[in-house]
């Protein structure tokens, strides 16, 4: 449970409380968006460390995909509340956040355990880690003709394919549930 990529998902989550001050009550937009930059950045990380190290761990599969989510929503919702992110984009992502969330409560209600993290998910969680805070660059004014037209671009892209994941994920659930149950 000690180990170095846990370490790095653990710093990732103590992030979060850090962006909300920022955006809420400092009302810093772009100092949040770098932070959720930073963390998105480090995504990565933890999962290159676990490998490398040969630290892979039950609680690392749990924790890492727990830190990308509630940071991912976090800049979302923290971006509609703060009218940064543009509703289509914000609600779709919550919506589909919300729809794997509760099928892996499910999962692991009926001892299905976590189900292993795809590449075309850890893709689709690339281009919302940048989508997202090219909103909040372009909404505070900071090269707008650069992050508006990014932002835009990656949100589409990354979720059409956080969807196709989700179907995916839901899939799979089903025939972890079905085995199970077998």
């Amino acid at each position: 449970m000690l180990t170095v990529p846990n370490a790095v998902s653990f710093v990732r989550l103590l992030a979060i409380p850090w962006f909300w001050w920022l955006l809420v009550a400092e009302g810093r937009v772009v100092a949040a968006a770098w932070l959720a930059v930073a963390v998105g950045a480090t995504d990565w990380v933890d999962g290159y460390l676990a490998r490398r190290l040969d630290q892979v761990s039950a609680v690392g599969k749990v924790l890492d995909p727990v830190a990308d989510r509630l940071m991912i929503g976090s800049v979302v919702v923290g971006g509609l509340v703060a009218g940064v992110v543009p509703a289509v984009i914000g609600v779709a992502l919550v919506a589909r956040e919300l729809a794997v969330g509760i099928g892996a409560l499910v999962l692991g209600a009926r001892g299905g355990g976590a189900l292993e993290v795809r590449s075309l998910g850890k893709a689709a969680t690339f281009l919302v880690y940048g989508a997202v805070p090219a909103f909040y660059f372009d909404a505070a004014g900071y090269l707008p003709w650069l992050f508006g037209p990014l932002g835009w671009l990656g949100g589409v892209v990354g979720i059409v394919l956080y969807y196709w994941v989700a179907v995916e994920y839901l899939e799979d659930m089903r025939r972890v549930l079905r085995e199970a149950t077998n």
